[in-house]
């Protein structure tokens, strides 16, 4: 397999040609200091065969300070040195992230202006920053360098320069955000090259790498692949390695989408900046979570090595899974960003919907380990929380059983979203585990000494609006099982905001009614970074988007809606409505030693796989 052989970067070599990427983790502490959360979390993906770790980018100068906890380079060395330590004693390569905002960052940490090229407000806080002067420029580059000797003296094996997504470096290279009338802006490349040239001087011998945003999707202005090829060319001598992403201050969205893209939407753009890189190594970046597209990628020329961030949190042990022959049992990342897109307000630690660990290794118990007393256990519900209870239970060392009244497994996340090939996974690991299923059964009574869990889901909530008689109303979960609707315009009653609203909408086109209380559809998808490419594929599917709404009548062929601002009412044509609600637990099992899941509170995958592991912890 190639993708498991080893790579030369610069002077140093990575035992394969896996990397793990920088991203925001927010497991700094408040000196902006990289903590022991971080090593930990990189160590177990080094520990896991990962051949190349990237850490978390750091600010370069305090004029950046782009997210609550964002690592401060000056606040680094030490944590460098404990995760060079800690990653190298399983051969893996250390790489530090370097990086400046710009006017991509955010003036709400540290109450400064914000630094630019020029003038141009920052898309979504529409904040004017600071044109640089020389003098900042200059600093900027000199805490480059300065940044890069500390790393490499800490024991990194080299740093990587960010001019992709929210970085100083792209905006001063690109016409979207250098308008400058002076050197730096007649030369677009002059700043990249100064930096290079101070990161080089300072790096020595180590390796030099660059990210780079290769097509800004901005053709009118932005850095386009034909003038990204030109910018390779110009820059490649002065790389040890180049990572091609996309992305502008227009489409940040799009440096990592979610599952709506396609995985690898990057390897016709990377094959053409390796074609132009002149031998420089190439990394291909883009949703690559599948290590078959990873190998092929490779095999085809596409580029010399694979970033697989989102990969590698889903399951840390991935590239020691394929040197092993068990490729199967790798657990799928299904691109969902719900927990691992941490860039926001909330600041949220970094971690993954099916792999809750992650991001939390120096918290969490060893879930796996085994019993001191072996039990019969009976899960009722083989959704992802009864899943994930049978399978840790069972790796424990209880006997258990798995009760599912319906046909199949899996529950609403094998129907609704992209939480099928998770579920899938699940299954198999169920059975490699030994756990027993028992379908088309609500028989829930335990044999003598068996313990109870109910994982049952959840159903649906108390309807707050009026369904007069000959109204049609259908429950969201039984459309996406397969439930008929009628012929017509459907209303979609959607007071949460989230994503399975979104997407029976965009199933249906032009035949879509979207309810919804706020002022822009989806509104809760602003947290994986969907919200604006939802509401452009509602458009191009030609759905029809009923804002500021409130539901109060559903009425045979009609809805009655309210204007949640003004009060007046108005009535809208429809075949039938489809609730998006909310959901309520089940009933508890009278006897149950515990619950997981939505029948304790209705939430998402993440809570369901936590509370299922907790529950055969505690067994």
């Amino acid at each position: 397999m190639q993708l498991l052989q080893p790579i030369t970067l610069g002077t140093a070599a990575a035992p394969n040609r896996v990397m793990f990427g920088p991203h925001v983790t927010n497991l700094a502490d408040e000196q902006r200091a990289f903590t022991t959360r971080h090593t930990a979390y990189y160590e177990r993906r080094a520990r896991g065969g990962c051949g190349i770790v990237v850490t978390e980018g750091a600010s370069v100068h305090d004029s950046d300070w782009p997210y609550e906890r964002a690592p401060l380079a000056t606040s680094c060395a030490a944590g460098w040195a404990a995760i060079a330590t800690a990653c190298h004693t399983h051969g893996a390569l250390v790489i530090a992230g370097l990086d400046h905002a710009g006017g991509q960052g955010s003036s709400a940490y540290n109450q400064r202006e914000l630094w630019a090229p020029s003038r141009m407000p920052e898309v979504n806080s529409r904040e004017v920053p600071k044109w640089m002067e020389p003098s900042d420029i200059a600093a900027v580059v000199a805490g480059f360098g300065a940044a890069t000797a500390a790393a490499v003296t800490a024991g990194c094996d080299g740093v990587e320069v960010n001019a992709g997504q929210h970085s100083l470096v792209r905006q001063f290279m690109s016409g979207l955000t250098n308008q400058r009338d002076d050197l730096w802006g007649h030369d677009r490349l002059l700043f990249v090259r100064e930096v290079l040239s101070a990161v080089r001087a300072a790096a020595g011998s180590a390796v030099v790498g660059l990210r780079l945003s290769c097509d800004e999707m901005a053709p009118w202005a932005g850095i386009t692949p034909d003038a990204a090829a030109e910018i390779v060319a110009a820059l490649s001598d002065d790389l040890d390695y180049l990572v091609v992403v996309r992305g502008s201050i227009y489409t940040a969205e799009k440096t990592r989408p979610d599952f709506h893209e396609p995985s690898g939407f990057n390897i016709g753009l990377c094959r053409d900046m390796r074609a132009a890189a002149g031998g420089t190594p190439v990394f291909l970046q883009g949703s690559v979570v599948d290590w078959g597209q990873a190998e092929w990628a490779i095999s085809d020329g596409v580029c010399d090595a694979v970033e697989m961030t989102r990969a590698q949190i889903a399951d840390p042990d991935l590239v020691n899974k394929l040197a092993t022959d068990t490729a199967d049992t790798v657990r799928p990342c299904i691109r969902c960003n719900q927990t691992c897109q941490v860039r926001d307000a909330r600041s949220p630690i970094v971690t993954c919907v099916g792999e809750p660990t992650s991001g939390r290794e120096t918290q969490d118990p060893n879930w796996y380990a085994p019993t001191a007393r072996p039990r019969n256990v009976v899960v009722v519900g083989g959704g992802v929380a009864g899943l994930e209870t049978a399978r840790v239970a069972a790796l424990r060392g209880h006997r258990v059983r798995v009760v599912e009244q319906a046909d199949h497994l899996g529950g609403v996340a094998a129907t609704a979203g992209p939480g099928g090939p998770l579920v899938q996974w699940l299954i198999s690991e169920c059975a490699s585990a030994g756990v027993s299923i028992e379908l088309g059964t609500s028989d829930a009574n335990s044999a003598a000494g068996e313990a109870v869990v109910q994982c049952t889901g959840g159903m649906p909530g108390t309807r707050s609006y009026e369904i007069t008689e000959g109204a049609i109303v259908f429950d969201v979960l039984d459309v996406h099982r397969g439930t008929a609707l009628p012929d017509g315009q459907i209303a979609l009653f959607d007071p949460i905001g989230g994503p399975i609203a979104i997407a029976l909408a965009e199933t249906l086109g032009t035949r879509a009614i979207l309810i919804t209380q706020d002022q822009i559809a989806g509104n809760e998808l602003s947290r994986t970074g969907d919200l604006a490419p939802a509401n452009v594929r509602l458009q191009q599917q030609g759905a029809t988007i009923e804002r500021r709404s409130l539901l109060r009548v559903v009425r045979a062929g009609e809805v009655e809606l309210e204007d949640r601002f003004s009060g007046e009412r108005r009535i809208v044509p429809c075949a039938a409505l489809v609730d998006c609600g909310v959901r309520l637990p089940t009933e508890p099992i009278v006897g149950a030693a515990a619950q997981a899941g939505d029948c304790v509170a209705p939430r998402t995958i993440h809570e369901a796989i936590l509370e299922g592991r907790r529950v055969a912890l505690a067994l």
